[in-house]
């Protein structure tokens, strides 16, 4: 047997790898060319609904990415594996201007207590329809679980593509309050607009996607 086919999918792999860094650098200089508070009185402070939106929705996207890419590789319908890959190229660049940010402002990647922390008023009372921190550990809302992420990687056919729109549209219902709280509530004008355009990106995509179900003839999660 040739040896061509498997040079050729070496390729793709490395290109795909180069890919996936050059879009995090990317995302990463954006996020540095962004002004942030430094020595500039006139720029707001950097708070706690900057720093905490930035890690969290870091850790949420990363699996959005995750199963993006597999379906970008698996899908067996080219219009799902379009927008697994328009999902993958976006949320890419956005963990890498959050990313950027953080180092900035001298913060870990990951916040280092409870998720969400951000989303309460001080003294631990809730804002509007924020949700309650969550415990170290624990899944942010929509995020798959380890059971759901293995069934994932097992699927093939129309049977996978309709599972990755599932767990999908769900993990972009549950990330919509953190970028709406982060639109509204964030100091930074930069991490402000970023949470507008995620509302924005992520609503088309979860109206294709519910479309997407009913014509296989399939339900969102519940």
């Amino acid at each position: 047997m040739s040896p061509l086919p498997q040079a050729r999918r070496i390729t793709q792999a490395i290109v795909a790898v180069v890919a996936a860094i050059s879009l995090l650098l990317l995302g990463a200089a954006l996020g540095l060319l962004v002004r942030v508070p430094s020595f500039d009185s006139s720029e707001p402070e950097v708070t706690p609904v900057d720093i905490g939106f930035s890690q969290d929705m870091s850790v949420h996207h990363q699996q959005a990415v995750t199963m993006a890419t597999l379906a970008r590789e698996r899908a067996d319908d080219v219009a799902v594996r379009q927008l697994a890959f328009d999902i993958e190229t976006n949320q890419r660049d956005q963990i890498g201007r959050m990313q950027g940010w953080l180092g900035i402002w001298n913060q870990p990647a990951q916040t280092t207590g409870p998720v969400m922390q951000w989303m309460t008023e001080t003294g631990g009372h809730q804002h509007g329809a924020a949700p309650m921190p969550m415990s170290g550990g624990a899944l942010m809302p929509g995020m798959a679980n380890s059971e759901e992420l293995s069934r994932l990687s097992s699927l093939r056919g129309p049977e996978f593509d309709v599972y990755f729109l599932q767990l999908m549209l769900r993990h972009h219902q549950g990330g919509a309050p953190m970028a709406e709280y982060g639109a509204v509530h964030a100091s930074v004008p930069a991490v402000r607009a970023l949470a507008k355009n995620m509302l924005g990106s992520q609503g088309s995509e979860m109206e294709l996607m519910k479309t997407m179900l009913t014509r296989r003839g399939a339900q969102p999660l519940s």
